[in-house]
């Protein structure tokens, strides 16, 4: 009869964590059924002679009391001294998805998926029998001929052998048997027979089926069919991609041994590795599914042994050598928010579905990371990193994430530690920061049309920085009544530094949770959750900087407030879980753990929102930064500094259909970034790699061209809180009445039909080039239709 060997299955006891798979023995030895004689000669000694004589004796004894059966499974002392072990909980990987469904990788310590006995196409199990216990369903558990023949040997000198039914087979994986002695077997025998009592053939199969090791690191015969054919055996006979019974011949003849032994012997019945015996072993499978009437002659007359798919590199998965990996430690986080322990997960079972889709996150990739040769990172020294974030603001779904190429290493996007889940850095956002204080002064009925004083210094005395501009330069020589707006697309700080002073800086850090940011760090310490602190701890801790993002926050949580705004103020929560389903493993019934996160909510005024787009769209004008197609997008760029030059860079914002923000830094350190010869701005690499993220997105995605609201202008021009003064009167100018023109001008009146005013520096306005119909220079009003471009943030 076919025999069998386990010694390549995991062995554990019941309920124990999984542990790495007990590979194969050589032919002989104990697990390789059917093996030959040990290799050693005869010890001929009078010494020898006498312990083979007492082994003998053991044996009889052993194999009498076997026999006896009422002495060993009839109810003696040494039966009942045997517990049932309970089913083992098989341990099985985690199947992580794309949002597409195309798989991402499998995680956990096996490759193995439990599957429903119930749901088994019967033609695998048969084929099973046929192969290692063709008696399966007629014998109570126990094969006495085999105990007798394996007795015999093991006390003889003859080669260690098993010879075990598949109920003990399973008995022995069940109680964590793996002792080579005649103890061990009776116990074998013992708890096969309880198992028999207690559970049916078919149940019994199951567990077995769920158990068994079959090569190439596949844990169970749903993992095996997988990945030798690419099949499920729970696909019904008949239909279309149901495993055929010369498929499950070559499946259950695998199981004799699944993999070379790794000292030279027998290489297995692994057809990837030894087609020759795999195929011998297939002939006297498929002999035995005759012979038990479990497929017809027609069948068997037309046998052809089926190709199999060639060996996978173990550890080959994105997960575990790509970007993608660093999303699984956010995937593990969502989970236990959910309930789902790490205990139950590294158990397995799950398939989870996230919200990454592939198109975006290979945009992600080449965007951002140096590997890429077409990333702007590309070029760019080793000890620069970057990060790239996009979200679908209407669902808060991530579809695609970039935060290092190491998947075990530091995470740049949400700073989430591999081993803890805990949130263990950020980064100086700088003038991206300015979205939150402008949302918290529109909500403060504050205009962009306002005002402001850039040569007031803070209560202390000190000078607020505008990123090194001399005053002369900033607002054209306006700075005393530089308009908020222009001040913005400019990214100067002395208004936010006024705005988060008149408002309260506890405002501007209340407009950011509201956003979607969580933790912020202080100077000194470790971050503080926003979302467990009021007020009274912010304004503790953080000073009225805080306006133009001089705290470190994670990456992901201020893309969550990036596509707030984008979104119109209405917040949905990030994640990157979609959906998790779980099969349980006796009914087959799919349950669905958790679905995609509920609907957002309005955190900022419609209206208000149009307003800040209206301005952010300027900003992508400005930055030369305009997507292909004529795609409207909005945006803000943001630096720190660090060592006198730039330390962290950002360009964030987005079109409709996906948030984007982009950080650039040192990589582990900070280091000091440069664009060639001159210090990186955000408006220089960050929005190159902003720009290439979102037009491949989007071309990837087949977006259509969509268009934000139309601005609305809301707030007060003459706002308490604004500070700028009144700018000089124009001067006073006499005009003939006669002739309309000023005096002193007589006779030029008519020249170039009064068009002059782009080019007289004397002229009300004259150096916009005619483009401020507001009057009053590039600060009048906020009706600036053309601005340089920026040389900072």
């Amino acid at each position: 009869m076919g025999s069998a060997s386990v010694g390549a299955a995991r062995v554990g006891a019941a309920g124990a964590t999984a542990r790495a798979a007990v590979r194969p023995v050589p032919p002989g030895d104990e697990g390789a059924i059917g093996g030959g004689r040990s290799g050693r000669g005869k010890d001929k000694s009078k010494a020898a002679k006498r312990r083979r004589r007492t082994n003998i004796l053991t044996a009889a004894a052993a194999v009498l009391v076997i026999l006896l059966g009422a002495g060993v499974v009839g109810g003696t002392y040494f039966f009942d001294d045997v517990d049932l072990p309970p089913p083992v909980t098989e341990d099985q990987s985690n199947v992580i998805k794309y949002s597409t469904g195309a798989t991402i990788a499998k995680l956990g310590e096996q490759n193995r998926t439990v599957v429903p006995e119930a749901k088994i196409n019967k033609v695998v199990e048969h084929a099973v029998a046929a192969a290692e216990d063709k008696n399966f369903y007629s014998h109570h558990g126990i094969d006495m001929k085999g105990i007798v023949r394996a007795a015999w040997n093991n006390f003889t000198g003859g080669a260690t052998q098993g010879a075990s039914t598949i109920t003990q087979q399973y008995a022995r994986h069940a109680a964590d048997l793996k002792a080579i002695s005649i103890n061990r077997k009776l116990r074998e025998a013992v708890i096969a027979r309880k198992l028999e009592s207690q559970y049916n053939k078919d149940q019994i199969m199951g567990m077995y089926l769920n158990y068994i090791y079959l090569g190439e690191g596949r844990y169970g015969i749903e993992a095996a069919a997988q990945g030798y054919f690419g099949k499920s055996v729970l696909t019904p006979a008949g239909q279309k991609g149901a495993i055929t019974p010369y498929e499950a011949a070559v499946l259950a003849s695998i199981i004799k041994q699944p993999e070379p032994d790794p000292s030279g012997g027998h290489k297995g019945y692994d057809p990837n590795y030894n087609l020759a015996a795999a195929k011998d072993r297939w002939e006297y499978t498929m002999k035995n599914m005759l012979e038990m009437k479990w497929i017809t002659q027609a069948e068997y007359d037309a046998r052809k042994y089926p190709k199999v798919k060639p060996v996978t590199k173990a550890g080959s998965s994105k997960a575990t050598s790509g970007p993608v990996g660093v999303v699984m430690r956010h995937v593990r986080a969502e989970l236990a928010e959910m309930g789902i322990s790490q205990q139950e997960f590294d158990k397995g079972g799950l398939t989870v579905t996230t919200t990454i889709n592939p198109a975006v996150q290979k945009a992600a990739e080449e965007a951002g990371s140096r590997k890429s040769e077409t990333s702007p990172m590309h070029s760019k020294p080793a000890t620069y990193q970057a990060s790239v974030i996009g979200i679908d603001p209407k669902t808060g779904a991530v579809l695609g994430y970039y935060a290092g190429d190491d998947p075990n290493g530091l995470d740049y996007g949400g700073y989430m530690d591999g081993q803890t889940l805990k949130i263990t850095g950020g980064q100086s956002p700088g003038s991206t920061f300015k979205l939150y204080t402008l949302a918290a002064g529109l909500k403060e009925d504050i205009s962009f049309k306002t005002t402001w004083d850039g040569t007031k210094t803070r209560p202390n005395g000190k000078k607020i920085s505008n990123a090194g501009a001399e005053d002369s330069a900033i607002c054209k020589g306006k700075i005393k009544y530089c308009d908020l707006e222009y001040s913005t697309i400019k990214s100067y700080n002395f208004p936010f530094y006024w705005i988060a002073d008149g408002i309260g800086r506890e405002k501007v850090i209340q407009a950011a949770v509201d956003a979607g940011v969580q933790h912020m760090f202080p100077d000194k310490g470790d971050a503080i959750d926003l979302t467990k602190t009021n007020a009274a701890t912010w304004k503790k801790n953080f000073d009225n900087e805080v306006a133009f993002g001089q705290y470190r926050v994670p990456p992901l949580e201020h893309a969550e407030g990036v596509a707030t705004i984008v979104n119109g103020g209405v917040r949905n929560d990030t994640h990157f879980i979609k959906e998790v389903r779980k099969v349980d493993a006796d009914t087959g019934k799919v349950t669905i753990i958790k679905g995609q996160k509920s609907a957002g909510k309005r955190v900022f005024d419609e209206a208000q929102m149009s307003n800040l787009q209206g301005v952010m769209a300027e900003i992508v004008k400005v930055d030369d930064r305009d997507l292909k197609g004529g795609r409207e997008s909005i945006a803000k760029s943001g630096t720190w500094e660090f060592n006198g030059g730039s330390g962290d860079t950002w360009f964030v914002g987005g079109i409709p259909q996906l948030a984007a923000t982009v950080w650039v830094g040192g990589k582990n350190n900070k280091v000091e970034l440069k664009d060639g010869n001159k210090d990186m701005f955000g408006a220089g690499t960050p929005s190159k790699i902003w720009k290439k993220f979102l037009d491949a997105s989007a071309a990837a995605m087949n977006w259509d061209n969509e268009d934000f609201p139309k601005r609305v202008e809301t707030g007060n021009p003459d706002s308490p809180y604004a500070n700028g003064q009144e700018p000089p009167p124009p001067p006073v100018q006499q005009t003939d009445p006669n002739q309309g023109c000023v005096l002193g001008f007589i006779g030029t009146c008519d020249n170039n039909n009064g068009q002059n005013n782009g080019g007289n520096p004397g002229n009300n306005g004259g150096n916009t080039g005619g483009g401020n119909p507001g009057g009053g220079g590039d600060a009048g009003g906020g009706g600036n239709t053309t601005f340089p471009t920026t040389q900072g943030d």
